[in-house]
């Protein structure tokens, strides 16, 4: 959480974040992530003391940008619970972890914002020390390691791997698409509500405008709820079922966000949750392609995660400042009926490498999926070896919920 925060402490170093989440995060696939994971928070708080006292304008902004390359470690992160956590748990482990990286950023926001209009710039990045610093020391007694999974394979075959991943997983790419569109929303939601509270008709201060971010820290504080129900549902019925919710709340905001001040805050909670869980349910997904890749695969999905952040800041605001608060947020709209209908084109269980369309039947729950496997399992063992090798076996992954069948993990 304090980690990431650090480039909300400075909106600008976000690009640099992109490129630390590229070239340093599938390092996690390479090398054992304790050592990684602690050697990077240790390297992050070196450069926030240089930002902290330095007068040198370049100097500044050479550390920021160091300091955005090197916060990455909720991303080491995530892979390594997914990688610890039991099949049957393993959304739960991801949300935890989720909602520090969500509470970083609103924590962020509001700290910031009530530092910078009571004292210096610069307690900002006394108070990001000293939390960087209590967790480097909590990582150091806490964080448990896991085994490197991959042997004969180099640095620049991770890096080639990503690309491969990037073109030929149809999970993947359905999960880049919607998590990219999902969060220009909620970027979109953010940056703009700056402009909304701080005009007509509500004219809010500074201060108070920041303190919404509280409204967002309730939804993020659900984390463990929205776990338990993601552990529950296949994945693919989660993401739909949160995407549903994200459109309901956008349209609330864009009837009524500029009209009364309730529907404001209902849509700050609404819209955290269902982010929240919507994420949640794709990565559980999207680590489940590959177990011996998760570091790279996590990786690919937050690239786009930060491409729609950048979208949503950037188109937004234009919108906004053109023309008003009411298109800005039907822009929302039509991105999360975009994200519904990229999901709803490939179903819940199809194979691995299937593009569109539905097989392997529609069960909602994880515990159905395992029954309707059971019976699968039992039929072919009636079947004659002939026709054995026609029925698709699924593999563990799938059990757990993930859209993954074994039937084309021989071809990965």
């Amino acid at each position: 959480m304090s980690v990431v925060a650090n480039i909300y402490w400075c909106q600008p170093i976000l690009s640099e974040y992109a490129a630390g989440l590229l070239f340093i995060a599938p390092l996690g696939d390479l090398i054992r992530r304790r050592p990684l994971i602690l050697l990077l928070t240790f390297i992050s708080v070196s450069l926030t003391f240089g930002v902290a006292f330095t007068s040198n304008f370049i100097a500044f902004q050479v550390l920021s940008f160091l300091i955005g390359v090197v916060t990455c470690v909720p991303q080491i992160l995530i892979p390594l619970a997914a990688d610890l956590a039991p099949p049957e748990k393993r959304a739960s482990a991801i949300s935890i972890v989720l909602s520090g990286l969500l509470l970083g950023i609103l924590l962020a926001r509001v700290i910031s914002g009530l530092i910078a209009e009571f004292v210096s710039w610069r307690v900002v990045y006394y108070v990001a020390i000293g939390l960087q610093a209590l967790i480097l020391g909590m990582l150091y007694f806490l964080l448990p390691d896991f085994p490197v999974r991959n042997t004969g394979i180099t640095y620049f075959g991770i890096l080639r791997s990503m690309a491969k991943f990037s073109v030929t997983e149809p999970l993947l790419i359905q999960a880049c698409l919607v998590c990219m569109a999902s969060m220009a929303c909620f970027s979109n939601f953010w940056v703009t509500l700056t402009f909304l509270l701080g005009g007509t008709p509500y004219n809010y201060s500074t201060l108070v405008i920041g303190l919404f971010g509280l409204v967002g820290m309730f939804g993020v504080f659900m984390a463990p709820l929205i776990g338990r129900m993601v552990d529950h549902l296949v994945p693919w019925v989660a993401t739909v079922f949160a995407t549903l919710g994200l459109l309901v709340f956008q349209g609330i905001q864009t009837g009524a966000g500029g009209i009364h001040i309730a529907a404001v805050i209902i849509v700050c909670f609404g819209i955290d949750v269902f982010r929240q869980m919507q994420q949640v349910s794709l990565t559980t997904a999207v680590l489940g392609i590959d177990p011996k890749a998760r570091s790279r695969l996590n990786a690919i999905v937050l690239i786009s995660v930060f491409i729609g952040q950048i979208m949503g800041t950037a188109v937004g605001t234009e919108v906004f400042v053109t023309f008003g608060w009411r298109p800005a947020a039907a822009l929302s709209v039509a991105w999360s009926g975009f994200t519904l209908v990229v999901m709803l084109v490939r179903g819940p269980h199809c194979a691995r490498h299937t593009w569109f369309g539905y097989e392997g039947g529609l069960d909602i729950r994880k515990s159905d999926r395992r029954k309707s496997v059971g019976v699968i399992v039992t039929l072919s063992e009636r079947q004659p070896a002939t026709q054995n090798d026609e029925i698709k076996s699924i593999d563990q992954e799938d059990l757990s919920g993930s859209f993954v069948a074994e039937d084309s993990k021989s071809q990965a």
